[in-house]
């Protein structure tokens, strides 16, 4: 059952994602992870950050007038690696390959993609992540930041990526998609900057994070924040607080699957297990596969991180001003949200909300569900559904 498992599925960016995405041509072929710094970095809380690094991707080519960019901004758990692959023996390539790329609905051959790695990325010891944070040293000490590190907000990683194309020439983008956390980033482009975004895609996305969504992101926080070697944030010259770590990334996986998924991997499941039978320290088999697949991911992960993208998360309103509806009065795009309708993690009313305020504001907005059993991460691997949509929608 371990092996078929394994074959199956793959962990990429603490998510499990069905093996589909190796199937992908992927045209957009080799990339390469460029790097942007900035010296010195204001947050949205007015803190400053000194020598912030980010790394960044991009794909097709930018046109004379620079009016062809369109900037993809990443989930929760992800990286800027959303299409083509770094070497020709990759197993698996960027996890939207198949929606960008030659002839795809995010065409490159008529637009300029990029992407950009966040602040507090999660992924700080994956070799192709590129990011400053909690782990990162302070100039200042020497030492690491840890919890010293401030504070960031989802408008934080807007400005980061705005700095970016500043230091580009791309004043204006043809549009921002992004999907989970991504969709977050990619609304509060259109609210802060709304000369500079005619078009925005929220894929499994919100407005806003509601109390509902507050809580169920705080119980992420909770295994990393009880685990000894935690340390209040200060475990950089010991051991990572990893099972406090694991133990985050294994309801962050579980949220964000669908039960018919979980339940189609995990098909010989039998509450009558012998061994949870005999000993109450014995796990059924789907809970060892679960924390397997954390594990492997929290290896590459830094909890103090996780934390900083949990907070961030919390924090989201479109706009970072006021209420929602404030936020979304601003936005001149027009929008499109691709919910997916089996999500229990990003609910669909989520998406429902945005859209349906900014209806009500007299803004252009449109809406569409996607279908599938992954739950929250058809939003990435049934993206392919509304291909034609999207296209259509950037063609406009």
């Amino acid at each position: 059952m371990k092996k078929l498992v394994c074959a199956w599925l793959f962990v990429l960016s603490g998510y499990v994602f069905a093996d589909q995405a190796n199937q992908i041509n992927t045209d957009v072929g080799l990339v390469e992870k460029k790097s942007f710094t900035i010296s010195n970095f204001q947050t949205f809380n007015g803190k400053m950050i000194k020598d912030v690094k980010v790394g960044w991707e991009s794909y097709g080519s930018l046109n004379q007038d620079k009016s062809n960019a369109i900037l993809i901004t990443h989930y929760f758990s992800g990286n800027s690696h959303a299409a083509g692959k770094y070497h020709q023996d990759d197993a698996k390539a960027g996890y939207w390959d198949a929606i960008i790329g030659p002839g795809k609905a995010i065409d490159t051959n008529l637009y300029y993609v990029l992407s950009v790695d966040t602040l507090v990325n999660a992924g700080v010891h994956d070799p192709n992540v590129i990011t400053t944070g909690p782990a990162s040293i302070n100039p200042d000490t020497g030492k690491p930041y840890g919890l010293s590190f401030p504070v960031v907000t989802i408008r934080d990683f807007v400005n980061v990526q705005k700095a970016l194309l500043d230091s580009l020439g791309i004043g204006k983008l043809h549009a921002v998609v992004g999907a989970s956390m991504g969709s977050l980033q990619a609304i509060d482009w259109a609210s802060a900057y709304p000369d500079r975004v005619p078009r925005m895609v929220s894929v499994i996305g919100m407005g806003q994070s509601d109390a509902w969504t507050a809580l169920a992101l705080h119980q992420w926080a909770v295994p990393i924040t009880l685990d000894p070697k935690w340390n209040k944030g200060n475990y950089y010259d010991g051991d990572a607080p990893l099972d406090g770590l694991a133990g985050s990334l294994m309801v962050i996986t579980q949220q964000a699957l669908h039960p018919k998924f979980i339940n189609q991997v995990n098909a010989q499941h039998s509450p009558l297990e012998e061994a949870p039978m005999m000993d109450i320290l014995a796990n059924h088999k789907a809970v060892d596969w679960l924390q397997g697949v954390a594990r492997n991911r929290a290896e590459i992960m830094d909890a103090n991180h996780v934390l900083y993208l949990i907070r961030a998360c919390q924090l989201f309103v479109t706009g970072h001003d006021g209420d929602m509806k404030n936020g979304l009065s601003k936005i001149k795009a027009k929008s499109l949200f691709l919910p997916s309708s089996g999500d229990l993690l990003l609910m669909p009313y989520m998406a429902k909300e945005a859209h349906d305020e900014l209806r009500a504001l007299n803004k252009a907005s449109e809406y569409a569900e996607l279908q599938g059993t992954q739950g929250h991460l058809d939003g990435v691997y049934s993206i392919q559904q509304k291909a034609e949509k999207l296209r259509a929608f950037l063609a406009d």
